[in-house]
């Protein structure tokens, strides 16, 4: 589940600012509170994104009331927004001990789940809303996620076949024995999406004997239907496959069949594997 982006701001001691508007000490951290990361660190789909940074510059009114406002979004490296622009409106009125004191923002992006590699970018924008300042910056980070080529249609794409759910290096050539389990992965790309960026895509398969006799099929295996802020530039599908320990050796296939039901689109294909 999505979980909600945090924005706060609280007070801290500097000295008095007379320069234009500025926004200072900016870092990014993988950790709440934590030190900054190195330019080289590298952020992974999944993981929460820490920002803090500082302002000066900013003009007090005579009754010594403040108020500014700074939004803040975050894009990948294709520019695409990883969530809606986050605002935050710091309204204060200051006592005379606290003349020389800065705003702190502090701000938490979660990373989209199945993000893309590449250099990602927040960008700061900051405006004193009594003066009329205004100021911006822009902080580069990297991501290192899972490249699946798109596409235009409807296709599956990286179909492989594993000895467990676990394993990271698909069999070649897919080959099981009776009795054991057969588990495949496969992504699916080139379909449509609906109002904020919803998707309905589900997918069903089938076991096909060597004579072609279709030996067992499930119309709905598995579905995605779900809507997003961040487009999800694939979806992942699975499937595992209790062989019985009777089969007869020789060459088998699995027959998918993926559904987008908003682009109107089916995409079949046969995936084969061998029984020992």
């Amino acid at each position: 589940m999505r979980r909600a982006a945090i924005l706060l701001y609280t007070l801290s001691s500097l000295h008095a600012a007379t320069a234009p508007l500025a926004i200072v000490q900016s870092t990014i951290s993988d950790t709440e509170d934590g030190p900054p990361v190195p330019s080289s660190f590298t952020f992974v789909p999944g993981q929460f994104l820490f920002l803090n940074f500082n302002i000066t510059g900013y003009k007090a009114a005579g009754d010594q009331k403040i108020h500014i406002t700074a939004k803040i979004d975050a894009f990948d490296s294709k520019h695409v927004r990883l969530m809606e622009t986050a605002v935050a409106v710091i309204d204060t009125t200051l006592a005379d001990e606290d003349k020389n004191w800065k705003p702190i923002v502090r701000q938490q992006i979660l990373l989209p789940p199945l993000a893309g590699s590449g250099k990602y970018q927040i960008a700061i924008q900051l405006k004193d809303d009594l003066s009329g300042g205004e100021t911006r910056q822009e902080m580069p980070f990297t991501v290192h996620g899972r490249e699946v080529d798109p596409s235009d249609t409807l296709i599956a794409r990286n179909f492989h076949f594993y000895r467990s759910e676990e394993d990271a290096q698909a069999l070649v050539p897919p080959s099981y024995k009776p009795g054991a389990t057969l588990w495949a992965r496969f992504d699916i790309v080139g379909y449509k999406f609906g109002r904020g960026n919803a998707i309905d895509v589900d997918y069903g398969i089938s076991v096909i004997a060597p004579s072609g006799k279709v030996l067992y099929t499930v119309e709905k295996a598995a579905e995605e239907k779900s809507a997003s802020f961040y487009p999800k530039a694939y979806v992942p599908g699975s499937m595992n496959l209790s062989i019985q320990s009777t089969i007869h050796p020789g060459q088998y296939s699995i027959g998918l069949t993926v559904r987008d039901h908003i682009g109107n689109q089916t995409y079949e294909a046969k995936e084969t594997f061998t029984i020992e």
